[in-house]
């Protein structure tokens, strides 16, 4: 007999045996006596409810006790919705009581300023010594629909009891309620998890509880900002690895957002750049806005995408049709082609003048034929090359929209893949109505329909193809201050790991300049080599195509005048000699940086000015492999000028990918240290020539030899 599966450590949070209400009232309007009313009216709460109130012995026909440390159990949660000054006393109490769980609804702690931060935080120490969890503080709660339990104080709650497959886990309460609202057009929320400060418990602690419930299918999160990469990237590494699809809204991605969020969740919010490439490599859905959230959200729980990417538009307007068609077109997506079987099917049933071909324009014909929609429609959704038909509606048509809503409803029943109908008309009427009342949720416009549909085609894909995931460590650097390297000490360290450098040496002289371009042969190139000076030609410290001594001489002057005009106050080492890059070739950026949250990023694309202009780069996390490293280097716009676009030979493309798996061997293998690592460019020639860095910077965290 197989052994029971073990309880995720938050299950008894998400659905509690028994609860402590510490702070109940019976004053109306008060937080106290709404959450009390939302526990004992609003909710199907069968275990026992523990009032606690230091001076009321009954409230509602109901027993109440003076403190939770008389309470004739410990609860699984302690609900706690007293005043800022007096909740360390009461968490006192619940962690010599016992308590698994308190949920502090009160405000005044981490958001308040140093004085409730650090009371925040002594809040936190009480509690894990006493092995107790802190949901909070400042948040509306919790609220388990699918169970129908609200233990939060929200007004709004009894109004929102739609259950459902989407599992939300947030840190603000207004946006998260916003989208539990989007049940108004048919979604069903099971779980929502508002997080508050997370001074303990955090968004990614109910990701990865989501993960294994089985009554969530959808896992919806926005973020404000991130304290814990490993702890968020280990949630949504586990949700990956069993195929459940994570939705995320990430504030602040510009600076008023960035500005915004830390003024309100005072945690970091990181680089949008970072969080998204983040994201991809956990195939993370990312969105922009809350309507695309919830409409991605909901056609993610009607309907699993797999590989397959024919979209059809089936339509009673031609314009519709042909405006729909274009935007799927824009998008990148790809209508799909009908067999022979499905064209025939619809050439007997609509008029000759009926465009059969995808888009599918059935004209008025199915007005005067209330089985005309279902019979088509049902033809084009059984079409083998099609993943989704898309039903765009741009008018409110009183009784010919009810008929073709409940043909919708019909058909979806009879297939397997999903009908999305899309309501373009602000009047909403029957037929709406009706779709939102059979889980349709239909999007409100082409645009935002389109826009879920494409990212539920490219989830798919990503589902179908995922290889490995990445490490989930952070390496927390170690404690020096950073310090530049300079570019000989630099490439030395990359040679000493396997990475190729052009031959160079370091000359202290004008005449050991002449002496080593002679020794590695003309042309050379001559910079300025100081760990202080690292934007060298700002301070005219690079001279290229140097053809014999009397130019190496000239360059070193300049150099040395450059160096004392720009920076009189640091002493340069001298100039490193380098041998020239051959001719030709393509120049490449190869970029490590720690992320304070995430950890080591590599950045890789186009090198030279290209990387400030066009800024056609990708990310991942490291360590890297060589499937990974492979994708990222297809995923840039210039990667056919490496694939020998235009009859141009194809660059030395596994030479490249060597770079990068080696350069992901040496931070790993100093991942305490490395800060920075830039190498640009990095000339890349024709196969079988390689890949070399031309110039190198390292920031690395160190004591000083």
């Amino acid at each position: 007999m197989m052994a029971d599966t073990p309880l995720h450590p938050l299950a008894h949070l998400v659905a509690p045996r028994s609860i402590a209400l510490v702070g109940a009232s019976e004053r109306p309007g008060s937080i106290g006596e709404q959450t009390l009313t939302n526990l004992t009216k609003h909710s199907d709460f069968a275990g026992p409810l523990y009032l606690v109130h230091p001076k009321q012995t009954e409230m509602r026909g109901m027993q109440a006790w003076p403190s939770v440390a008389d309470l004739p159990e410990a609860p699984d949660v302690a609900l706690i919705v007293v005043p800022a000054a007096q909740v360390p006393r009461v968490v006192e109490d619940c962690a010599a009581r016992g308590v698994r769980f308190a949920m502090i609804l009160s405000s005044g702690f981490g958001e308040a300023g140093e004085e409730g931060a650090a009371a925040q935080d002594a809040l936190v120490a009480r509690a894990r010594a006493a092995g107790m969890r802190i949901y909070g503080p400042n948040c509306p709660g919790l609220v388990n629909i699918n169970l129908r339990l609200g233990l939060t104080f929200s007004p709004a709650y009894p109004e929102d009891l739609t259950s459902g497959p989407i599992g939300l886990a947030t840190q603000g309460g207004g946006l998260g309620r916003n989208v539990l609202q989007a049940m108004e057009r048919g979604i069903g929320v099971g779980l929502w998890a508002s997080t508050g400060n997370e001074a303990d418990l955090q968004v990614a602690d109910f990701i990865d509880y989501m993960v294994d419930a089985p009554d969530i299918r959808v896992i919806v999160t926005m973020l404000e900002g991130v304290s814990d990469g490993p702890r968020l990237m280990a949630a949504l590494a586990r949700a990956a690895k069993a195929k459940k699809p994570v939705v995320a809204l990430k504030i602040g991605k510009s600076d008023y957002g960035r500005k915004a969020a830390q003024s309100h969740t005072a945690s970091l919010t990181g680089s949008a750049e970072v969080n998204s490439a983040v994201f991809r490599e956990f195939g993370v859905i990312e969105v922009d806005d809350i309507d695309e959230l919830a409409d991605i959200a909901w056609l993610l729980a009607r309907a699993t995408p797999d590989a397959r990417d024919g979209l059809a538009i089936y339509c009673g307007s031609g314009g519709t049709a042909a405006l729909a068609a274009d935007i799927v077109g824009t998008s990148g997506l790809r209508l799909s082609t009908f067999s022979e079987d499905t064209l025939a099917s619809l050439g007997n049933d609509l008029p000759s003048y009926a465009a059969i071909e995808n888009p599918v324009d059935t004209t008025t014909a199915v007005l005067a034929d209330d089985s005309l929609t279902e019979r088509t429609l049902q033809a084009v959704a059984r079409d083998p090359d099609v993943a989704m038909v898309l039903v765009p509606n741009a008018l409110e048509y009183g009784r010919a929209s009810a008929l073709q809503a409940r043909a919708i409803a019909e058909v979806q029943e009879k297939v397997d893949i999903p009908i999305l109908p899309i309501w373009m008309s602000d009047r909403l009427g029957e037929g709406y109505r009706h779709l939102v009342d059979t889980g349709f949720a239909p999007p409100r416009s082409l645009g935002k329909a389109i826009a879920a549909t494409r990212r539920w085609v490219e989830y798919g894909k990503w589902r179908t193809a995922a290889g490995d995931l990445p490490a989930t460590n952070h390496i927390a650097p170690a404690d020096h201050a950073p310090r530049a390297l300079s570019e000989v000490e630099g490439k030395s360290r990359l040679n000493a790991a396997g990475i190729r450098t052009l031959q160079s040496a370091l000359a202290g002289s004008r005449e050991e300049a002449i002496a080593v371009a002679e020794r590695i042969g003309f042309p050379v190139v001559a910079k300025v080599a100081s760990e202080h000076i690292a934007h060298k030609t700002e301070a005219d410290g690079v001279h290229v195509g140097l053809a014999d001594a009397d130019a190496v001489g000239t360059a070193w002057d300049r150099i040395v005048a450059g160096a004392g005009r720009m920076h009189p106050e640091v002493q340069i080492d001298g100039a490193l000699i380098e041998e020239m890059a051959p001719s030709g070739g393509i120049e490449l950026m190869v970029g490590v940086t720690r992320d304070p949250v995430f950890g080591h990023i590599l950045t890789f694309g186009l090198g030279g000015v290209h990387v400030e202009i066009l800024r056609d780069v990708t990310r991942r996390l490291l360590p890297l492999d060589r499937p990974r490293a492979e994708a990222m280097m297809r995923e840039i716009r210039g990667f056919a000028l490496l694939d020998g676009a235009r009859g141009r030979p194809r660059a030395d493309v596994d030479a490249v990918i060597e770079l990068l798996l080696a350069l992901s061997r040496f931070v790993e293998a100093h991942a305490d240290t490395i800060e920075e690592i830039d190498l640009n460019p990095v000339w890349v020639g024709p196969q079988g020539s390689g890949a070399v860095p031309l110039d190198a910077l390292i920031v690395a965290r160190e004591p000083r030899s």
